[in-house]
């Protein structure tokens, strides 16, 4: 097994984050802001390109109306373009701040840091622990998206770049946001596809008790529930935020596909049979909540991977992706009886999930520190 040490370029040098006392908080804690990018890549959206600006303005416009957005855009021009289509969707503009970065691409789930969090209250402080980009193993073009993450990591008084040692030299690890979700109280939901053994292996070097050890000690984790598989259409080896997510400690929603000849049938069926009688890292048992999948969304021959559970959290709202389907208002009225404390709002993503991914996968939400 590789040994896990805490690459880092603040004053945190070769201390993991867990050592120091922080963890990754669940996505419901109060949060500052949520990252976005703002969209260009040519052939992310094929023939939709135009819609998609509407879209992240929409998704925007729906954060900063509860907390502050931060958009990175490549330069001037994009910024400039950037403001005339927030501002005529209705955006607060002063609720945007615009960091200058290049990117790839716009899912910044998966490209920019896991943010942390140590104490509470007007003592919390929030880190940033930043893992290896490197576009889900099989897209080349992913240099400027790893580089933009770090640049917001450094933007954090305390940061890290998680490495183990392989071979007595140090490699940084890859992960995606998207590939795991947290209680914020120490249980995290990962797949086996994804983190140990899929067609494009992120961390070869690394068998199932190293790679635990990582998120030990770069996320605080101290219990990981392995699903075996995602959905079909996932270009990312199973991301686990497009089928089962946390909604509680001790609470998930899980998609459920209960045609038995569809494609999401048995993958489903094995993630929901695993979480059965599992505990949290508290020993609590976990309760699963069906969510139901839309009717399968198509390009052409291809099966896109539109699910209700690539949903956002938002201080006191919670986007949910929906797809001009039927089950678009079975899968809000379950999550408004989830979260009853929260405004569940539907966002039109049919357009947006031609790139593979809707309001997760394109967002990264930044917690609140004390004040």
């Amino acid at each position: 097994m590789s040994k896990s040490i805490g690459a880092s370029r603040s004053s945190d040098v070769a201390r993991t984050p867990s050592a120091l006392g922080f963890r990754m908080p669940a996505e419901w804690e109060p949060q500052a802001a949520v990252w976005l990018a703002w969209p260009h890549h040519r052939t992310d959206w094929p023939v939709k390109k135009a819609a998609i600006y509407w879209t992240f303005a929409e998704i925007a416009r729906l954060i900063s109306e509860v907390e502050r957005v931060r958009f990175l855009v490549a330069n001037r021009r994009e910024r400039s373009h950037a403001t005339k289509v927030l501002g005529l969707s209705g955006v607060d503009l002063a609720r945007v701040d615009f960091v200058e970065a290049q990117t790839n691409r716009s899912w910044t789930r998966d490209s920019l840091p896991s943010f942390v969090v140590k104490g509470r209250g007007k003592n919390r402080e929030v880190g940033a622990v930043k893992f290896r980009f490197d576009g889900w193993g099989r897209y080349r073009d992913h240099q400027l998206d790893d580089a933009a993450g770090i640049q917001i990591a450094e933007r954090m008084h305390h940061h890290w770049l998680p490495t183990t040692e392989v071979k007595g030299k140090p490699q940084r690890v890859v992960l995606e946001g998207g590939s795991i979700d947290v209680d914020g109280e120490g249980t995290i939901l990962t797949t086996e596809r994804c983190l140990l053994h899929g067609e494009h292996s992120r961390n070869a070097w690394l068998d199932r008790p190293g790679t635990e050890q990582v998120l030990s000690d770069f996320l605080g984790v101290r219990k990981v529930l392995w699903l075996p598989d995602g959905i079909a259409g996932d270009d990312t080896s199973g991301h686990v935020d497009d089928f089962c997510r946390f909604v509680a400690p001790a609470r998930v929603v899980m998609c459920e596909e209960k045609n038995r000849r569809h494609h999401n049938h048995k993958p489903l069926n094995e993630a929901r049979a695993r979480l059965q009688g599992e505990t949290d890292a508290n020993g609590r048992k976990i309760e699963v909540i069906g969510l139901p999948m839309p009717r399968d969304v198509r390009y052409g021959d291809l099966i896109l991977p539109a699910s209700y559970a690539n949903f956002l959290f938002v201080n006191g709202r919670v986007l949910v992706p929906t797809f001009n389907d039927p089950n678009d208002y079975v899968a809000l009225g379950i999550l408004r009886e989830v979260l009853p404390k929260h405004e569940v709002v539907g966002v039109y993503c049919r357009d947006l999930v031609l790139g593979l991914g809707t309001i997760h996968c394109s967002s990264q939400q930044e917690p609140a520190a004390g004040r």
